[in-house]
């Protein structure tokens, strides 16, 4: 035990605090890699890789787009190439009607690297950003990551989600420097409404705060239509954040960005510290960039493939769930899960694994996502039809 704990201080001598993460895998994962060493087949309700769900991909386009010869010559340029912003304004302007100033857009690899260009521009070590709970779980990493310390506000149901935007006042203190928005939210669906903005923005004037907007499933609306996107939003410094991973199911190809909007006097100070920030990592490759404009049109044809099978699938459990009084599906408006509250004693991780090791069925437990109570499941609507039939009769044959 002595040598143990030596050993253990040795660690962490040698290594950062901020990576002091619980390194252990959890019950749910000890169960799922002891099922799969067993060779049971499981019905997996939770994939979330759109390369995996059997897709219809244009793969001469895609591979066509990178033999471009501009990609053999080295361009640097902080913000990204120009003609793949213009895209992107592009995009914006067809898409949503908004026009949007290719200047004040930076393009990176990922949505979670620009997380960390936004973090590094607004907070000092221990700033502290407001995050929305229930929420996806990255974002604990993100701020670990960079000295930032996370502060949860509640978002609440009754009859569909909306922000508890008193939990939010009441998380502010002098070191909240912005509050971080999910439009639609993952796992809940829910989008931001009209009036939640203008109350946001009123906060945000009034303690000098800046909106953090990840939209990457804003196109996944299942009430048809398209929803108005943060990218117009000029009334409070605002970094509105997307990328190619769920726009054009091409997680692979490693393409996001950021819009800057909001008042002159802060998106310009904001674009040039940015620059800078950028220009230090010049991390996208240019090849990536050159085929940017190719790989953005896979969306014309991904996103409906997408779009129908998330509505059958959320049409599908919401008709088998009718009339069952241990489930509750939880209403969406967006995006690419389902969440069910079930009722029961069991924790909701105990009920996974119990559904996993019975039913032989793949289901997220809530607090993966940070749902603040026990009994909620978080299903892929993206998961292929069949598959996704069979998953919900199993698991019904189970519970229900």
């Amino acid at each position: 035990m002595r040598l143990r704990r030596v050993c253990y201080r040795r660690l962490s001598e040698m290594f950062s605090q901020r990576t002091n993460w619980k390194l252990t895998t959890n019950k749910y994962t000890q169960a799922l890699e002891k099922m799969r060493g067993s060779g049971i087949h499981l019905i997996d309700l939770t994939v979330s890789n759109p390369t995996e769900c059997g897709l219809q991909y244009d793969s001469a386009a895609i591979l066509r787009a990178f033999q471009d010869e501009k990609s053999l010559s080295y361009e640097p340029e902080a913000r990204g190439l120009l003609a793949a912003r213009e895209q992107v304004a592009s995009y914006y302007r067809e898409d949503y009607g908004e026009t949007v100033d290719p200047q004040s857009l930076l393009l990176t690899t990922s949505t979670s690297e620009a997380y960390s260009y936004v973090f590094r521009l607004l907070c000092n070590p221990h700033d502290e950003v407001l995050v929305p709970k229930p929420s996806y779980p990255l974002f604990d990493f993100l701020g670990d990551l960079q000295d930032v310390t996370l502060i949860p506000y509640m978002l609440q149901y009754a009859h569909g989600w909306f922000l508890d935007y008193e939990s939010i006042v009441r998380a502010l203190t002098p070191r909240t420097r912005a509050v971080l928005l999910v439009h639609p939210n993952n796992p809940t669906g829910s989008y931001v409404k009209p009036e939640e903005v203008q109350r946001l923005n009123e906060l945000c004037r009034e303690r000098h705060l800046a909106l953090i907007v990840d939209e990457v499933f804003l196109d996944y609306s299942l009430c048809g239509g398209r929803r108005k996107s943060f990218v117009g939003n000029h009334e409070a410094l605002t970094f509105t954040l997307s990328g190619l991973s769920k726009i054009a199911a091409l997680p692979q190809m490693k393409v996001a960005w950021m819009a800057v909007t909001g008042p002159e006097s802060l998106t310009h100070p904001a674009l040039e510290r940015l620059e800078i920030i950028a220009d230090t990592y010049l991390s996208l490759s240019s090849p990536t960039q050159w085929a940017f404009p190719r790989l953005l049109e896979q969306s014309r044809s991904l996103q409906p493939q997408l779009l129908e099978r998330i509505r059958d699938n959320w049409a599908h459990l919401k008709h088998k769930l009718a009339g069952k009084d241990s489930f509750d599906l939880l209403e969406t408006e967006g995006g690419w899960y389902a969440v069910l509250r079930i009722a029961g004693d069991l924790s909701d991780e105990d009920l996974a694994i119990e559904i996993m090791q019975k039913a032989h069925v793949l289901v997220h437990p809530g607090h993966f996502y940070d749902f603040p109570s026990d009994g909620y499941l978080v299903v892929s609507t993206i998961t292929p039809t069949r598959q996704f039939q069979e998953g919900v009769a199993a698991l019904l044959e189970l519970l229900g």
